[in-house]
């Protein structure tokens, strides 16, 4: 099961960085191939090592049992829409920011800039 840097922890094969063989892929490769992992378990560990913390960790999934991505209807794009108004209008001004308010100042920028008496 070792391949070119790969060693198995427990079930599951860890590569390291850049090393993984072919058929594996993240969850945004694999979107970005127009496939989802379908309901697959994990297939592998992707581990990329960091100075003074311990190493970031991909999970990896065999692309020859993913699943195409399922298209989006037009209820789907008519909740999407919405969602993303609402997290665009600001909850004081009820104008649209034209951005995502951060969650940390809960308001459009103008709005947290303007001093409260």
């Amino acid at each position: 099961m070792e391949a070119r840097g790969g060693r198995v922890v427990g079930a599951l094969p860890v590569y390291r960085w850049r090393l993984a063989p072919d058929g594996y892929a993240t969850r945004r490769q694999l979107r970005a191939l127009g496939l989802r992992p379908g309901g697959q378990d994990v297939a592998a560990e992707l581990q990329r090592p960091r100075r003074r913390r311990g190493p970031l960790v991909a999970y990896l999934y065999r692309i020859d049992r993913a699943k195409p991505v399922r298209p989006m209807t037009p209820g789907r794009r008519a909740a999407l829409a919405k969602a993303m108004t609402a997290r665009r209008t600001c909850p004081s001004c009820r104008r649209d920011a034209g951005y995502c308010i951060p969650r940390s100042l809960g308001m459009c920028v103008p709005c947290s800039d303007t001093p409260t008496a």
